[in-house]
């Protein structure tokens, strides 16, 4: 770029330029202080703008050539409609200076953690740390985290403090080698008079368009030794400068040879790629026109896109300043929108493509409140209305934890829970003593769908120090809001942030996720808490077979809490419908507990009549739980399970002690594999399904924990071992030797037996179970009709395939276990023996077969291939012929083995 091309432009020429001619400049002297001081402005901010780089090298060009470009621009969109006196270019071009003078670490005279406060850095670690990792970080974590995380942070926060850290340099001194102050402003009347004003406008363009007028309203009036008519409008200078600065965009922002020495990554590369295409804008009419020197090919398609989206938002700056001056009755500037990015078509004209053709095939939302609609509810949730409950439990407990962490003296943290019924109107009623929301967490947080609250930037911004008091909110997908549809259309939201006044309240009503709320102050003089309360009418009875108690054993909303809840970290008060004291759900740990507690919590006692005979069989599964459950821990030692394998044979009772899967200490699953809890985190939005914590590794050393636990406690009989054996199988593959997996006419079977007794025989039927059915306590095999005992032929086997239910077969997948060097048969397109076995040698019939050729020393394909000839199509008749055909495989020992 040419040295000082700003003096060349219109601007700086009828401004701050010394004048040329015969006739003598009568403000020669004034406009030379000016232009004095603004030249050494610039000389001392090119040092400071040339450090940038160091802080940010994937950011394009942001040093002392972008400042004098902002000249140039300011041309282009004052045209020959709006002028300027030499005092307001003077304040104007300072604010050019300065305003990107922060995106470095040089310009915060400290480090970026220092200078942003140990509050914030937290904030901002933690955000990072959960967006990369999926999960909040710990305190250690906090403090020290990984340099790529880190470097994340110091850029995250540049971008978003440079325009406030501009603000402060105008006062912000240096210290020279000798020890004396250095400002970038020398003159001190000028720094003094126009500092805070440069400072402002400086920081102006990261604000909202609305807040100009707001922060702009009056006029400065001229310095005493400048004429009077030297009248600063400073909204006027906002505007320019918002719209400099936002169309100085062209290949001298993103040299090619510098991208080559930076080599940029991820988004910042697309936006060098598509800057270093265009060329220098020009205003055609109201409408600043863009053009690209050299097509985008194929490769740099992301990149053209990008650059339609950029332009596209210049086009939004350029309209709203206009309408904001338009509206307020100013002079209104000469460029107004931007050429050609209303369509990829009339785009294409002016940035060219070549080897391809842009089609905006990009997903598009057109009605939002019925996206909402559609998704905020049943067809997100199922029909399962406790599933609201939970979330809002969850987002209350969120918000009290909050305002701990940032009010540790609070005491009265808590979550109400009511449930009230008036003229046959029932409604439920969740309130917390937490945060509360102002407007604007309410409009741009709760109502921002999809977009979780505590992970967004603005909320941190408004709540500081949420992460440095330790705050790790159970909060993911923004969404579980809007389950509250589950309940009823009619829904109403009041709340009061912690720390604002009664004036403050704001009340959102909803008719029904699809339909715009409404957002009211809170009317008249009554009180509102602090905190937040949503009450939902509900759209059927709680009593109803569908309704909110449809999965509650005795209909009671403590115990429906309890269920949904099984560890809490504030106290929940329930109300039942007519109650005038609550029943108290106590803070409780999950990792910490007792075996004792952790049952008693999981599986409490039944109040409702005719079930207390069943307390008897629970308190004999507690005293197995207690001597069986072993812990799960994860890599930090922290326990995220305690459990026991087992299977609903074992006790007859009337009651189901599945295990269950906690998100949070909230309920997402639950399993027929095990008792107790295993923690989880959820793997879709709905938060029904839960991947386990823990990984494989941990998850079976679990396994044979409880393995050596069933074994030393004498309870290993032949029953548990066919009712354990697939999921031992799957976890430690292959099966243990010693433990009983197959029924033959002599009994049990274990992998140490089959040697001996295929041995002994030339032809073995391995039967497939039906029409039969398994017993295992006894162990025996039984018509699936009659119930009666089957008699085994002497040459059969049945294998007890007892499968085992999520999560535990997503952490023991059984294909893992299958025979890669059969994999390839995977995609043969009928049934042939390589790709049978390749799907069987995952389970314990593979298991068998595997154990049968080593004993009749023969190979796979010779026992296989045979099956395949005949179709799989082997079958036995019993004695008793009624029974029809047993399906399964006839084996019979190759000649010569």
């Amino acid at each position: 770029m040419t040295e000082h091309v700003h003096t060349n432009t219109s601007l700086w020429q009828n401004t701050l330029a010394a004048r040329q001619g015969h006739e003598p400049d009568p403000h020669a002297g004034q406009r030379e202080r000016l232009r004095t001081s603004y030249a050494e402005l610039r000389r001392k901010a090119s040092v400071l703008l040339g450090e940038n780089a160091r802080s940010m090298p994937d950011f394009t060009v942001h040093d002392i050539s972008h400042v004098d470009a902002l000249w140039e621009t300011a041309d282009l969109v004052c045209g020959d409609t709006v002028t300027l006196n030499p005092a307001e270019a003077y304040v104007l071009g300072c604010a050019f200076v300065l305003h990107d003078a922060a995106m470095g670490t040089a310009a915060y005279g400290t480090t970026v953690p220092e200078a942003l406060g140990e509050k914030r850095w937290r904030d901002l670690v933690s955000l990072a740390y959960y967006e990369q990792e999926g999960c909040w970080p710990e305190r250690g974590e906090l403090d020290a985290p990984p340099a790529e995380i880190a470097e994340a942070c110091v850029a995250t926060a540049i971008r978003e403090t440079h325009a406030e850290q501009a603000k402060r340099l105008v006062d912000q001194p240096w210290r020279s080698s000798a020890g004396n102050e250095i400002h970038l402003i020398d003159d001190v009347q000028l720094r003094e008079w126009y500092g805070p004003l440069i400072g402002d406008l400086a920081a102006s363009h990261w604000w909202p368009v609305d807040r100009l007028a707001r922060e702009f309203r009056h006029s400065f009036g001229s310095l005493p030794w400048q004429p009077s008519e030297w009248i600063i409008e400073p909204l006027k200078l906002a505007c320019i400068l918002r719209l400099a600065d936002a169309t100085q965009v062209d290949s001298r922002r993103a040299p090619s040879f510098l991208f080559s020495l930076r080599r940029p990554r991820g988004v910042s590369r697309e936006h060098w790629r598509f800057q270093e295409h265009i060329s220098r804008p020009y205003r055609n009419g109201d409408r600043v026109t863009y053009s690209s020197l050299l097509p985008f090919p194929p490769q740099d398609a992301a990149s053209w896109w990008l650059a339609l989206e950029y332009l596209r938002g210049i086009d939004r700056e350029l309209k709203a300043v206009d309408a904001l001056l338009h509206d307020l009755g100013r002079d209104r500037l000469a460029a107004r929108a931007v050429a050609g990015v209303d369509s990829p078509e009339r785009f294409a004209e002016l940035f060219r493509v070549q080897g391809w053709r842009p089609i905006d095939a990009t997903v598009k939302v057109s009605d939002i409140p019925s996206l909402v609609g559609t998704l905020g509810g049943r067809q997100l949730y199922g029909d399962e209305p406790e599933v609201a409950l939970r979330e809002l439990i969850q987002n209350a407990q969120d918000a009290v934890l909050a305002r701990q962490t940032l009010q540790p003296d609070f005491p009265l943290g808590r979550v109400e829970i009511r449930l009230t019924e008036t003229d046959g109107d029932w409604c439920l009623e969740v309130r917390d003593s937490g945060t509360g929301m102002d407007e604007d967490t309410l409009v741009h947080g709760l109502l921002d769908f999809g977009t979780s609250g505590w992970s967004s930037t603005s909320v941190r911004n408004r709540l500081p120090g949420l992460a440095d008091g330790g705050f790790r909110p159970s909060g993911r997908f923004g969404i579980g809001f809007f389950s509250v549809f589950l309940l009823g259309d009619e829904v109403e939201l009041t709340t009061r942030r912690y720390d604002a006044s009664l004036a403050d309240a704001r009340r959102l009503t909803f008719d029904g996720p699809s339909h715009r709320p409404l957002l009211t102050p809170v009317p008249g003089q009554g009180w509102v808490p602090e905190g937040t309360t949503v009450r939902v009418k509900l759209a059927k009875s709680p009593y109803a077979s569908d309704g909110l108690f449809n999965r509650a054993d005795d209909e009671r909303l403590a115990q429906l809490a309890q269920r949904l809840v099984l560890e809490n970290a504030v106290p929940i008060h329930t109300w039942e419908p007519g109650a005038s004291d609550p029943e108290i759900l106590p803070p409780f740990s999950l990792s910490s507990g007792s075996p004792e507690e952790v049952f008693d919590r999981l599986y409490p006692p039944q109040a409702a009549k005719g079930r207390a005979g069943e307390e008897k069989f629970r308190l004999q599964m507690r005293e197995d739980f207690v001597s069986r459950a072993t812990e799960v821990r994860d890599d930090k030692g922290q326990r995220v399970g305690l459990a026991m394998l087992w299977s609903s044979l074992m006790h007859q009772g009337q009651r189901d002690f599945r295990g269950t899967v906690t998100v949070n200490g909230f309920l997402a699953d639950n399993s027929v594999s095990f008792a107790g809890y295993l923690a989880g985190q959820p793997s879709r939005a709905s938060r029904d399904k839960a991947a386990l914590v823990a990984s494989r590794e941990q998850m079976r050393r679990w396994v044979h924990t409880q393995e050596e636990r069933l074994r030393s406690a004498s309870l290993f009989d032949d029953s548990l071992q066919m009712e354990l054996a697939y999921a031992l199988h799957c976890a430690s593959f292959p099966l243990g030797d010693d433990i009983a997996f197959a029924l033959t006419s002599q009994g049990v079977l274990r992998l140490s037996e089959v040697r001996d007794w295929v041995s002994r025989r030339r032809d073995i039927f391995v039967g497939s179970g039906w029409p039969f059915t398994w017993r295992t306590r006894p162990p025996e095999l039984t018509q699936r009709l009659s119930g009666e005992r089957v008699q085994i032929p002497d040459d059969c086997v049945f294998i007890c395939h007892y499968g085992f239910g999520s999560p535990l077969s997503e952490v023991f997948p059984a294909i893992a276990n299958r025979d890669p060097a059969y994999e390839f048969a995977r995609d043969h397109a009928t049934l042939t023996w390589q790709k049978h076995w390749w799907r069987m040698s995952e389970d314990l019939f593979g298991l068998f077969i595997r154990t049968l050729c080593e004993a009749w020393s023969c190979t796979l394909e010779s026992l296989l291939a045979p099956l395949e000839q005949r179709d799989w199509s082997d079958s036995i008749q019993m004695d008793d012929e009624s029974l029809g055909p047993v399906p399964g495989y006839r084996f019979r020992r190759p000649t010569g083995t």
